[in-house]
């Protein structure tokens, strides 16, 4: 049948290479001293607006946000409500069969 091809090494080394390097020497960093004392310095030229961006919502895309979710709201509901609508019809119509299945089944016995 079929039969797996497993590689074989045809001349092994016997050497053993570790994943990860390990370095020898951390490099302190350079520049100014840092504010709130800790051990760590920004880089040179980067600014702390660039290191944390915000979202700013203006009116008008808070406005669209704001449409964008009620929207979505209104349309899960309506196809919820639309789903719930057709189960109903669906038992109903069951229910139905079932009473006349009864009564053909009855107006056989008795007659």
């Amino acid at each position: 049948m079929i039969r797996p091809k497993i590689p074989v090494n045809p001349l092994p080394t016997g050497l053993v290479t570790p994943l990860i390097q390990p370095t020898t020497a951390v490099e302190p960093h350079r520049g100014p001293a840092p504010v709130c004392g800790c051990s760590q310095t920004p880089v040179p030229g980067e600014s702390a607006s660039r290191a944390l961006p915000a979202v700013r919502l203006t009116p008008a895309s808070l406005v669209a946000a704001v449409a964008g979710g009620a929207g979505l709201v209104l349309v899960v509901g309506a196809v919820l409500v639309s789903m719930l609508l057709a189960v109903a019809i669906i038992g109903a119509s069951v229910a139905v069969c079932a009473v006349v299945m009864r009564s053909l089944l009855n107006g056989q016995h008795h007659g």
